[in-house]
């Protein structure tokens, strides 16, 4: 499939120094590990791979130390710069102090990433209040408090990137707490541009599609009808999609955009 796919999408092609000097935290910034020995790169691989590659140092952060190192490695492979830090955001200390600890290992942050979610229950009936909890206190209050900790010593102007999902606009994952998480991260996201106006910092989501992921592909084994899905283009998207979605809105290019969710999903939402 690679083979017929732009290079951008394959994540074949060339930087172009979009982020040059930039310094960029990407929170969860690993891949899921997997058996798969075809297995494709994951959405926060990819963005902190493209981040470093457009002229970024990033700081890699995940709760898998592993995950986060071999996304690094792969990024100094390629003449890169980034830094390692571990963190579960689940836990409300953590949050502030990824935030601290990569402010003492880049700097000053002018770019944010946010690319954390998880999904617990089944159906309104087999979601328990824990099954909610949880996945409210990785999706959202994780996201909350890490901008709450970044906010005041973000570079002006500096840029926030939420990764959400087409869960929070068209109902079918069949996990509510999921689907509702990914939708209250517009309204936080909107918070953060609003207070961030005045300083030129901007704050927007990107909300994937069906993407061929390791997580994507486990989804697929578990309801294998997600890969008959009739998605306008023809395709699941690629990780690398998503990455240079998210360069996008934390590069010079998009600095008239702020508040908005940028779908990237083949035409699923709009076209069917």
């Amino acid at each position: 499939m690679d083979a017929e796919l732009p290079d951008e999408a394959a994540g074949r092609a060339p930087g172009r120094g979009r982020l040059e000097g930039r310094r960029v935290l990407v929170v969860g910034a690993g891949t899921r590990p997997t058996d798969d020995p075809d297995a494709p790169i994951g959405n926060g691989r990819a963005i902190a791979t493209l981040a470093a590659r457009e002229g970024a140092t990033v700081a890699c952060a995940d709760r898998d130390e592993a995950a986060a190192l071999a996304t690094a490695e792969l990024i100094a492979g390629h003449g890169g710069s980034a830094e390692v830090l571990v963190a579960d955001v689940s836990r409300p200390e953590d949050c502030a102090a990824v935030v601290a600890g990569a402010e003492a290992r880049l700097g000053a942050l002018d770019g944010l990433v946010l690319n954390v979610g998880i999904g617990e229950g089944r159906r309104l009936e087999g979601t328990s209040v824990e099954d909610w909890d949880k996945t409210f206190a990785v999706n959202v209050r994780a996201h909350f408090l890490v901008c709450q900790a970044a906010m005041p010593n973000l570079v002006d102007p500096a840029a926030v990137v939420f990764i959400s999902s087409i869960a929070g606009i068209i109902p079918g994952s069949s996990l509510p707490a999921y689907d509702t998480s990914k939708a209250a991260l517009g309204g936080l996201c909107r918070n953060v541009a609003h207070e961030g106006a005045r300083r030129g910092i901007r704050a927007n989501v990107v909300a994937p599609g069906l993407m061929d992921t390791p997580i994507g592909r486990a989804a697929s084994a578990g309801r294998p009808s997600r890969n008959r899905t009739p998605v306008p283009l023809q395709r699941q998207g690629t990780a690398w999609e998503i990455a240079y979605a998210t360069v996008f809105l934390l590069s010079n290019e998009a600095s008239y955009i702020t508040g908005q969710t940028l779908v990237v999903d083949g035409g699923l939402t709009a076209l069917l």
